[in-house]
């Protein structure tokens, strides 16, 4: 009896909870989604109970195609054809996802490898843009004018006569306000500095603490964010889930969830995303998608909520309630979480791979500008990147032309330039490459930095000092490299430093490295090193409250901050390549300012 009873009494609580269903094909309609619209602002802080509404930041991420006509001399015969080209142009994410987890962790070492010269093989890519667009494949044949021919008159003596008449009748001239010998007073003295970039000042301020408003919130470590966006072009619901941050497994999750409410074929242009992403358990580097609601393009008919589906507790996607109802922005927008922000270093490799960039493209994007800024920054929101390449024919992948990195209302751009020597490099628009004469962070990983150059409080003696170097925090062990060229000078046992080396550098450059483990066997003073040589391990040797490297650089004896000080490039362009150079950079500029077409869903793909 007590069997028959649990029988019963299981059946009508199943019955009941499926509303009396019979069928379970569909789970849509046997979970009844449709939840009420209730309205609720569109971004509101999910990592506290407070309703204070969180910044939002629109987020951009184009990819287009643009034709030209480029010029192209072969065997002795101008030809001119039509080029594609891809132009990138996205905002940095501000949420790293599974997309960059397995990103190569920072490493000036393989930095240095990246940015080595490239060597063409044959005929470097082609920018020569030809003025006007062409059908198909035009050869131009010159040859010798006969010696018959001449030129009609395009101006009269007369005309020619007046026009030198009315050049001397003219007189003297004003000289322009702008070539006066002076500064002008209307400039501050920002403008009048040679300060390193627009938000740094030179000298040291002394008696000034420099603090954030608030840390809070960085501390508070990864929190939940949400992403709206729209589909913009066919494509399979795959493709648009890895993007944005699912995994494989993930995606194939979510696919046997939708089974029964996704068409076949992909994604329909107009249809909304609505993604919300959170930490996991272990993992303070990456979020994973918590929830993603798919919904109608706007204006069509029926219920905008086609579908839910969520992450369960055993890791599971399935299908879920419609969450609360919000107005869907125009544009694609992101919530901003101050401790979802990440580093420089990972926003490029996730901006990247998320357009379908190959690692090694990602790396030279990298190590063009490792040397200029701290890759291990937080990003601000609204930091953007342009990339622009093109494929020859008969290339195996594409080749990058043009980068253009956007890092706080600072821009920098880095154009391809190949020498007739066949060495290919990229240069920004004065000639210089990204490659500085010393590396700033010379450990691997980069380290993390624990105390500036400047006067501070002493953290044993207690008493105000000046702290001659930078403080990166690693550890034990990790290995120490030559920031430069040079010859050492000291290595061995120095009071206060404990273990430690003295690189000497051409043009009156020197760098030291303090509280070292122990040294690299073979080297000694007087030895020769090149930048990236392994020369010591990280220890926490002499005055030292931790396991860290103290790197300082002095310049003719004098010490300076080696993380803002202007340090020279080691490469630049010769000036007799520079009138070239010149034409590189206004061709490749017409190219990022003229209109593009969306690049379709098979061409991203076969990236």
């Amino acid at each position: 009896m007590t069997g028959l009873t649990s029988v019963l009494l299981m059946g009508a609580a199943l019955y009941v909870s499926f509303q009396g269903q019979d069928t379970f094909s569909t789970a849509y309609a046997a979970l009844q989604l449709a939840a009420p619209r209730i309205a609720q602002p569109a971004a509101t802080d999910f990592t506290s109970k407070s309703s204070r509404v969180r910044p939002v930041a629109e987020t951009r991420s184009d990819l287009e195609v643009i034709e030209a006509s480029i010029r192209q001399s072969v065997d002795g015969r101008e030809i001119i054809r039509n080029q594609p080209f891809t132009r990138i142009q996205a905002t940095l994410a501000t949420t790293a996802t599974s997309l960059s987890a397995d990103a190569p962790p920072y490493d000036p070492v393989a930095i240095l490898n990246a940015t080595e010269p490239l060597k063409a093989a044959g005929m470097d890519l082609n920018t020569d843009v030809y003025g006007t667009d062409v059908e198909g494949e035009v050869v131009v044949n010159q040859g010798a004018m006969p010696e018959s021919f001449v030129p009609p008159r395009l101006i009269s003596d007369q005309g020619a006569a007046d026009f030198v008449r009315g050049l001397t009748d003219g007189g003297l001239y004003e000289v322009s306000p702008s070539a006066m010998a002076y500064a002008d007073p209307t400039q501050d003295v920002r403008d009048l500095t040679a300060a390193e970039d627009a938000t740094s000042l030179p000298g040291v301020a002394e008696n000034v603490t420099v603090m954030p408003k608030t840390t809070l919130a960085a501390d508070n470590g990864p929190g939940r964010s949400e992403r709206f966006l729209t589909v913009r072009e066919l494509g399979p619901l795959a493709d648009t889930l890895v993007r944005n941050g699912f995994t494989r497994a993930q995606v194939s999750m979510v696919e046997n969830a939708l089974a029964n409410l996704i068409p076949a074929g992909g994604l329909p242009v107009g249809v909304r995303l609505r993604i919300l992403y959170g930490p996991v358990s272990g993992d303070t580097n990456s979020l994973v998608p918590y929830r993603m609601s798919i919904y109608r393009p706007e204006n069509a008919p029926g219920d905008p909520h086609i579908a839910t589906v969520a992450l369960s507790d055993n890791g599971q996607y399935v299908v879920g309630l419609q969450p609360d109802w919000v107005e869907f922005p125009k544009e694609d927008v992101e919530q901003i979480n101050v401790g979802n922000l990440p580093t420089i270093y990972r926003a490029i490799w996730e901006t990247g791979r998320k357009h379908n960039l190959d690692d090694d493209t990602i790396k030279r994007i990298v190590g063009m500008y490792a040397y200029d800024v701290d890759m291990t920054k937080r990003i601000t929101a609204g930091d953007s990147i342009e990339i622009l390449e093109t494929t020859e024919e008969g290339a195996p992948k594409p080749e990058l032309l043009y980068v253009g990195l956007n890092l706080s209302g600072t821009h920098r751009q880095m154009y391809r330039f190949a020498t007739p020597d066949g060495s290919v490099d990229f240069f920004d628009p004065d000639g210089e490459t990204g490659k500085r004469f010393l590396n700033r962070r010379p450990l691997e990983g980069g380290g993390t930095l624990r105390s500036r150059f400047g006067y501070r409080i002493h953290p044993i003696f207690h008493t105000r000092r000046l702290h001659s170097g930078a403080d990166l925090a690693a550890p034990s062990g990790t290995p120490i490299y030559a920031a430069g060229d040079g010859v050492i000078e000291w290595y061995k046992w120095q009071s206060g430093y404990g273990n430690k080396i003295e690189i000497k550098h051409v043009n009156g450059y020197e760098t030291g490295y303090g509280h070292l483990s122990r040294y690299v066997k073979g080297l000694g003073v007087g030895s020769k090193v090149r930048q990236g040589q392994l020369i010591g391990y990280v220890g926490s040797t002499g005055q030292s409250t931790g396991p860290h490297l103290h790197f300082e650089i002095k310049i003719n004896g004098n010490f300076v901050d080696p993380l803002s000080v202007k340090l020279p490039k080691d490469n630049v362009l010769p000036p007799q390549y520079r009138d070239q150079f010149e034409q590189t950079i206004a061709q490749i500029d017409d190219l990022m300012e003229r209109p593009g077409t969306p690049a379709g869903a098979a061409q991203v793909a076969s990236r």
